[in-house]
């Protein structure tokens, strides 16, 4: 007898799932290692951001007092008492009249308080000359001017990128304490699976979804045990499933969660004493993806069909991988952008459409990346983002607005699911 499954909304099954994405805690690892990773602890100053009043520009260090005056017409001069490159000091004050060569970055000297550019000034030998007046802290970087010792800079939980591996270096932290990552399994069933290097015989196809979900934890930084491909057989398939959990923390199936004779994932849950979050999800493409929890340890059972699995991978289990490492903005970014194609397609449903976003003279616009089954492979390839049609619309025409998720981004808040 054919099972009947009621469908829960979309945001319902994002919160079922995220409420079993445990942290795993915390672990200290070489800035070296550090990106993508999350954050643990907050990033604070351990000392003012420049160290010390510093040029901004090659050029030279003065009193703005001494430019008093000075016009195209009255140029006022200077006289240059010596060099000061970055990583040096002055060996002595400034007095009237005086002025230190001087490069980026390098220390102002003491009663010094502006500096020329070079560009600004009429050089000779040893001396110079300008042609305005400039005010006290012209042209100078101030210390702590760009943080403050003790300042929170980032708070746990958040994405280290080359940014953030800057301010770790600047102040100092070799070592970064971060979130744990997931061990994620990768397991790809169905008797009609074929490997990529194997030629096609009728009744067959090539597995592009475990490929697919491996190059989508590679996105994230996520490393992955793979368990290759499995037929539809339920005992051989239970008990690689079992082997899988007991070696993992999320463990992602491909096909089988379906109700045809074959699809066997329901059974093995069932039988592995699996709590299931949802088996029918509101949405196309994907409507049967299946998320269950045994001992903390998520189970994704994502369709077989290429593009239902990979809105499922980015749907439901890239938040929850990230939430699991600690991520404070575990979801992908959300923006609204102008539909340049019609899509006609009724949604009783809400629809994912795999999509291609640009930014034009007039604003972001959006169209379909293509033929857009659940079946599709093409359009993921061209897609860069996922268009939103809520459930209970009637097809979307040029010029309408909606809401699009931005694919392989960083991190965004999850108010497109309310």
């Amino acid at each position: 007898m054919v099972e009947i499954r009621k469908p829960i909304p979309v945001a319902h099954a994002v919160e079922l799932v995220m409420k079993h994405a445990y942290p795993l805690g915390n672990e200290e690892i070489p800035l070296e290692n550090a990106y993508g990773r999350i954050l643990a602890e907050p990033l604070l100053a351990k000392h003012d951001v420049p160290p010390f009043d510093r040029s901004p520009y090659d050029g030279y260090a003065i009193r703005s007092e001494d430019t008093d005056g000075a016009s195209g017409d009255s140029r006022v001069p200077f006289r240059v008492i010596g060099e000061i490159g970055a990583g040096h000091v002055a060996d002595r004050p400034i007095n009237k009249g005086e002025a230190f060569r001087i490069m980026t970055g390098a220390l102002i000297p003491e009663n010094a308080n502006a500096v020329v550019m070079f560009e600004q000034t009429v050089e000779t030998k040893d001396a110079f000359t300008i042609r305005k007046p400039f005010s006290k802290g012209e042209n100078i970087s101030f210390k702590g001017e760009d943080a403050k010792d003790g300042e929170l800079l980032i708070d746990a939980g958040a994405l280290i990128h080359p940014g953030t591996i800057a301010l770790l270096a600047t102040f100092g932290y070799a070592h970064v304490n971060v979130a744990k990552q997931p061990v994620v399994g990768i397991l790809s069933t169905g008797t009609e699976l074929l490997n990529v290097d194997e030629e096609l015989v009728p009744g067959k196809i090539r597995n592009s979804n475990g490929p697919m979900i491996m190059a989508q934890l590679d996105r994230m930084g996520i490393d992955y045990k793979s368990y290759g491909m499995h037929a539809d057989d339920l005992d051989s398939c239970a008990q690689m499933v079992a082997q899988a959990i007991e070696e993992t923390d999320v463990l992602i199936t491909t096909g089988g969660v379906s109700v045809g004779d074959y699809d066997h994932l329901p059974l093995i849950y069932e039988r592995l004493g699996a709590k299931v979050l949802f088996n029918k999800v509101a949405m196309r493409p994907g409507s049967v993806t299946t998320v269950a929890v045994l001992d903390k340890k998520l189970l994704f059972g994502l369709s077989g069909n290429p593009s239902a699995c990979f809105t499922g991978f980015e749907l439901f289990t890239r938040p929850a991988i990230l939430t699991m490492m600690g991520a404070d903005k575990p979801y992908m970014p959300r923006m609204t952008a102008e539909l340049s194609e019609d899509f006609q397609k009724p949604n009783p449903f809400t629809r994912f459409v795999r999509a291609i976003w640009e930014s034009t003279p007039d604003g972001v616009v959006a169209r379909p990346a293509g033929f857009n089954k659940s079946s599709a492979v093409s359009s993921i390839a061209r897609g860069n983002c996922i268009i939103v049609l809520p459930s209970g619309t009637r097809g979307f025409t040029v010029g309408m607005k909606v809401d699009i998720l931005l694919l392989g981004a960083e991190q965004g808040v999850a108010d497109w699911v309310l």
